[in-house]
């Protein structure tokens, strides 16, 4: 059985992976800004729900206090950000940047006491670092820093194994579901396998980067080749 922390796991793939790790027999533990919402997810799923805001970094520790050992880290918190540089919205960007930069590298900071040489990290990133949309301004930014983030913690946590998961479109995450079907329609088209990427691809991707104890400082793309197209 492995000890489990998910940050950001009450909705969407990071949801799904703290159900398929519980259900699994591990002891699971997922994080959520509202403390209702976590609680009632985390009893849904089988894990222990804890109340942490990403985007205030110095709450963190005493959030995280009363967890034990640390086999497996999942970061998974994400905030839906629209900026553009013609438009900017300086409280929303800083927000997004504080939680995925600095909220991601305090938990780290406060979880590593905690880990094993054996333990083992995957930060989310996205493809928007890729290809870049529309009011993708900061989080094309912050995802790009991902990469850099990943670098340096796999060089200063060694031999605890970083990885970064950059899923492209989620076909079926509640965000996309959302989309008009002539939206994914296309996205599709422009995909070489034919098919979006799924929740369940996601979480088999992450469940990789943290089971295989030779892959280290990687990213990688879920995506169905979708940044050929």
């Amino acid at each position: 059985m492995s000890s489990v922390v998910v940050v950001g796991g009450t909705s969407g793939i990071g949801r799904e992976f703290a159900r398929v790790r519980a259900e699994r027999g591990d002891d699971v533990v997922l994080t959520g800004r509202d403390p209702d919402r976590t609680e009632a997810v985390a009893k849904e799923v089988g894990a222990r729900g804890l109340a942490l805001d990403l985007s205030r970094p110095r709450e963190i520790a005493a959030a995280l206090a009363d967890v034990g050992r640390v086999d497996h880290l999942v970061l998974a918190g994400v905030s839906r950000d629209e900026n553009r540089a013609t438009d900017y919205d300086i409280t929303a960007a800083l927000r997004l940047v504080t939680l995925k930069l600095v909220g991601y590298t305090e938990v780290v900071h406060v979880l590593r006491p905690r880990m094993t040489d054996d333990s083992a990290i995957v930060i989310f990133g996205g493809q928007a670092k890729e290809r870049p949309y529309p009011g993708a301004t900061t989080v094309a930014t912050v995802n790009a820093g991902v990469r850099g983030l990943v670098n340096t913690l796999a060089v200063e946590l060694a031999p605890v194994r970083v990885n970064a998961v950059h899923p492209g479109v989620v076909g079926d995450s509640p965000y996309w579901q959302s989309k008009p079907e002539e939206v994914l329609a296309a996205l599709r088209a422009r995909t070489p396998t034919g098919r979006l990427a799924t929740v369940a691809d996601v979480v088999d991707s992450v469940d990789f980067l943290l089971r295989n104890r030779s892959v280290n400082a990687v990213e990688l793309s879920v995506d169905g080749g979708w940044l050929l197209g």
